[in-house]
């Protein structure tokens, strides 16, 4: 793998301004927050987010939040749900963890405000693909995410010791001997700021953008793992980008999600024909976990040699449907669909990064001053395939472990903060044009077609070159704007993912090799990691 600079952009602690905090937190989803909150009131922290605070991955989640609430489950429930959909890779130590501090984190929310769905004065709760038992909390019907955040946003506003930035593009960690010491980022009114902090917590969110359908907003393009990976900080599993099966799919539109709890409420899964497809492939039929159910999918289309298949909610009851999904079926009534009596046209897209920086239970990186919660991170907890709404969750309990040892180790040190004598220094080694948006069209055009749900050695080669060639004339000069660091970052991470998706010659979970279709767990049960040398 060719070495570009450690650095995106070139800068000087002589010429540069500096802000100092005891604790920067970056990402402003429901990981973020939740560290941010649970930081000591004792420090000060600020908060940065590349765009305004109200958009993260976080705000998008339409399902719901996991948790045993319900007399008729089990915490070993919710375990081995977990375990069984993570094929052989989950850390089972993390996984109980956990689901343990689920019931926990879903009363704190409430307590901040978030008014969770009801049904005769308890919380209402629906199943999921992969879940045993109905254990999933959610909100405005199909909205979780944005009444979640509403209330951790503004819980976040009213909060002291709190700064929020948004417009705020973190462009590199700042290291010196070997730790964090904080990080470079890029304001619109000020240009480059140095930020000095005692500790620092990554929460920046996926990389869903490197593909061309994807259910996620324009920011998820990678820039923490990427910082990360730039900073010699360990990342492991990047083969494992989970594919939702059920993304809407009108020619000329956006990608809009369709939550996985429309099949939890009953909808079936049919092909062209009208085949209900599911139940011959896997005796949980529709709520199959989510490698299973895109891999069928996508078979099903080439069989059928067609573009999509059909959700079919015709046989539910049309007041259900109404009051759960009230978002999904707006959306669809602006393509002339109404979700009561329609087929609904779905494939899947990019929907969840797995992997990203290794951490372990306490959130701990491989490089100490550095912590990392939510999606930018590889936890254990989800293995080879993210079993439905564990993801917030997730960051709930890792934002918290973060907070707490961020804060231990951040009151040990003394109140001084210094500048260091950091200095990034090299010449753009091309000066030629690049059509930035032409390249990274072509990057998620790419990957679509070779590092989408099936892929195969040929395909994998032909992306690493196509990759390789890009990074040494993209990764190489220094741009001023965030369409190009973005750029630079998607490329990075394309490229590890490529390099991981080669290695792994199995099939386990969201990966499937048609070459390698079997799952090998005498080689092959065990991580991927990456790291800059």
């Amino acid at each position: 793998m060719s070495r570009a600079h450690r650095y995106l952009v070139r800068f000087d602690p002589k010429r540069s301004p500096h802000y100092f905090t005891d604790v920067l937190v970056i990402g402003a989803g429901i990981a973020g927050l939740r560290a941010a909150l649970d930081v000591s009131p004792d420090l000060d922290v600020l908060v940065v987010t590349k765009d305004q605070i109200q958009q993260s991955n976080s705000a998008y989640a339409q399902g719901g939040i996991a948790g045993v609430l319900s007399p008729e489950d089990r915490f070993e429930n919710h375990i081995e749900d977990t375990l069984t959909a993570g094929a052989g890779l989950c850390d089972r130590g993390v996984v109980e963890m956990v689901v343990r501090e689920a019931p926990q984190q879903i009363a704190d929310l409430v307590a901040l405000g978030t008014k969770f769905d009801e049904e005769e004065g308890q919380l209402a709760l629906t199943r999921e693909g992969g879940h045993s038992h109905r254990r999933i909390v959610h909100a405005l019907g199909d909205a979780t995410g944005f009444e979640v955040m509403r209330a951790v946003i503004q819980k976040a506003k009213e909060t002291p010791n709190l700064t929020l930035w948004d417009d705020t593009f973190t462009l590199d960690l700042l290291t010196h001997e070997g730790a964090c010491v904080g990080a470079i980022v890029h304001r619109p009114n000020q240009g480059k700021l140095l930020i000095w902090a005692k500790q620092t917590i990554l929460a920046s969110g996926g990389a869903g953008m490197v593909y061309r359908e994807t259910t996620n907003p324009p920011v998820a393009t990678g820039d923490g793992m990427a910082a990360a990976y730039r900073a010699g900080v360990e990342l492991r599993d990047l083969e494992f980008m989970q594919f939702h099966p059920t993304v809407l799919y009108v020619a000329g539109s956006s990608r809009f999600l369709i939550s996985e709890a429309v099949r939890g409420e009953g909808a079936y899964l049919r092909d062209k024909k009208m085949c209900r497809f599911m139940l011959d492939i896997d005796p949980r039929a529709e709520l199959a976990p989510r490698d299973v159910v895109a891999q069928a999918i996508v078979r099903r289309m080439e069989e059928t040699k067609h573009p999509n298949v059909y959700l079919d909610l015709r046989h539910l009851d049309p007041a259900l449907v109404m009051r759960r999904f009230p978002g999904i079926a707006k959306v669809c009534k602006g393509f002339g669909l109404d979700i009561r009596t329609d087929l609904i046209p779905i494939r899947p897209g990019a929907h969840y990064m797995i992997g990203g920086v290794t951490v372990d239970e306490h959130g701990q990186t491989t490089m100490p001053g550095l912590w990392a919660a939510g999606e930018v991170t590889s936890s254990g907890l989800h293995g080879a395939n993210r079993l439905a709404s564990n993801s917030l969750l997730e960051g709930l309990v890792f934002g918290s472990a973060c907070a707490r040892g961020a804060s231990d180790l951040a009151m040990r040190k003394s109140d001084s903060l210094t500048a260091l004598p950091l200095a990034s220094r090299f010449e753009s080694e091309s000066q030629e044009p690049i059509d930035v948006v032409d390249v990274t069209n072509s990057l998620r055009s790419l990957m679509a077609r070779n590092m989408g749900v099936v892929r195969e050695r040929s395909g994998l080669e032909e992306a690493k070159q196509d990759v390789e060639f890009w990074c040494r004339y993209a990764l190489t000069r220094e741009f001023e704007q965030r369409a190009g660091w973005e750029l630079q970052n998607l490329l990075t991470i394309a490229r590890l993912m490529i390099d991981a998706a080669l290695e792994r010659e199995e099939s386990r979970g969201v990966h499937f090799r048609s070459d390698f279709p079997t799952r090998d767990d005498v080689k092959w049960q065990r991580h991927i990691a990456s790291a800059e040398m």
